[in-house]
């Protein structure tokens, strides 16, 4: 069986390491997801998205020097959808994210500057201070 760069596979998750997982293929062409190619989100532990012995879809992103580069997160984004996947659009999930970390990081920054400054004015001799020079 010819692999091909685009095509979409089944395959079985033969092994996990920190920077992917072996995923065999028909054939017995064994191919690796890398860490990046898992999902949209960032992947701090691969375990907490892959088990070993899943079946799971994956897509050839290149084939060199013997080696399968593989991906799982081409596989759903462009249109073919896991039914067990429950998300929010991305859109709509990144907009309430960014609203509430640009008005955390606002309200800190202030709480740092009125800081910085009650302790700078007090080195400086500034308000409240007994010398008028």
């Amino acid at each position: 069986m010819a692999i091909e760069v685009g095509s979409v596979l089944e395959g079985k998750i033969t092994g996990i390491t920190n920077f992917g997982a072996f995923v065999q293929l028909d054939g017995g062409v064994t191919g690796l997801v890398h860490i990046s190619e898992v999902a949209d989100a960032y992947v701090k532990d691969i375990r907490d998205h892959l088990q070993e012995n899943q079946v799971v879809k994956v897509k050839v992103i290149n084939v060199a020097n013997g080696k399968v580069g593989l991906s799982i997160k081409q596989v759903y984004t462009e249109g073919v959808r896991d039914p067990k996947a429950t998300r929010r659009p991305p859109a709509a999930r990144s907009r309430a994210s960014f609203e509430d970390k640009l008005s955390r990081f606002l309200k800190d920054s202030d709480e740092r500057l009125a800081s910085l400054r009650r302790n700078q004015d007090s080195k400086r001799g500034g308000r409240g201070t007994k010398y008028d020079f």
